[in-house]
């Protein structure tokens, strides 16, 4: 056990100085924000809902679709559960503040991060769950493509496909961990209907889609000019990766 974590640091170590650091940077941060904007509902018609965090859980799934054509998928899976850890210590860091007495009270933001506890657990168990799914999705689909499997066609159709299905687990997770399991309770509100979270999933899938074709082209280029530049050779030797 103790060899297979000191060779999974080893690992991580590899991965961080291979992977540039924007794309962690970019991948750890949106992650934190999305998550924290995701407690508030900023629209709720009929069976649709969605939280702040829709607006930016675009890039982490940008930057997995990269990282996973060009790294692997398992490099993939590693920054997100990285960016899952990041967000875990945000959290944590949060509540601790929260809970701290002060003289001048802060209702507003002690109540947000005071019970953020089922927050986390939600934004967690939806972003690692959906991350893996979507860099799994991701790699399986590139062996469609044997005859052109790094051309713009396989990168987009990629994407395309393995970002639908993983934002609508990401957020139908979420928002049935959130708003039916844990919030109701917390914060004395009315549970979800199931119908909603469900909703809330397709629609979040659709919409992240939709922010996908605009981007792809940016993801694909990044691609591209890390092949023309060697980026991270350390890892792709270490692994003996070929570009999925």
């Amino acid at each position: 056990m103790i060899s297979k974590i000191k060779s999974l640091v080893e690992d991580y170590k590899v991965l961080l100085r291979s992977v540039p650091a924007f794309v962690t940077a970019s991948f750890l941060l949106c992650t934190c924000l999305m998550n924290m904007a995701a407690s508030k509902v900023i629209f709720n018609v009929g069976t649709v809902a969605g939280t702040g965090g829709i607006i930016l859980s675009w890039v982490p799934f940008l930057c997995m679709d990269c990282t996973t054509k060009y790294f692997g998928a398992r490099a993939s899976i590693m920054l997100n559960v990285l960016s899952a850890l990041g967000n875990l210590f945000a959290v944590i860091f949060l509540s601790i503040v929260a809970a701290i007495p002060t003289e001048t009270p802060y209702p507003e933001f002690d109540y947000v991060y005071g019970a953020i506890w089922f927050i986390v657990l939600s934004s967690t168990v939806a972003f690692v769950v959906s991350g893996v799914v979507n860099s799994l999705i991701h790699s399986l689909l590139g062996k469609l493509f044997k005859k052109n499997p790094d051309g713009k066609l396989a990168f987009f159709f990629r994407s395309y496909v393995s970002t639908f299905i993983g934002q609508a687990i990401d957020n139908f997770l979420f928002m049935f961990g959130v708003y039916v399991l844990f919030g109701p309770s917390a914060w004395g509100i009315d549970p979800m209907p199931i119908a909603t979270c469900i909703g809330t999933g397709i629609l979040g899938g659709i919409l992240e889609l939709i922010v996908e074709v605009i981007f792809s082209p940016f993801g694909y280029a990044t691609v591209k000019r890390w092949e023309k530049n060697k980026v991270g050779q350390e890892y792709i030797d270490l692994h003996s990766v070929k570009t999925e």
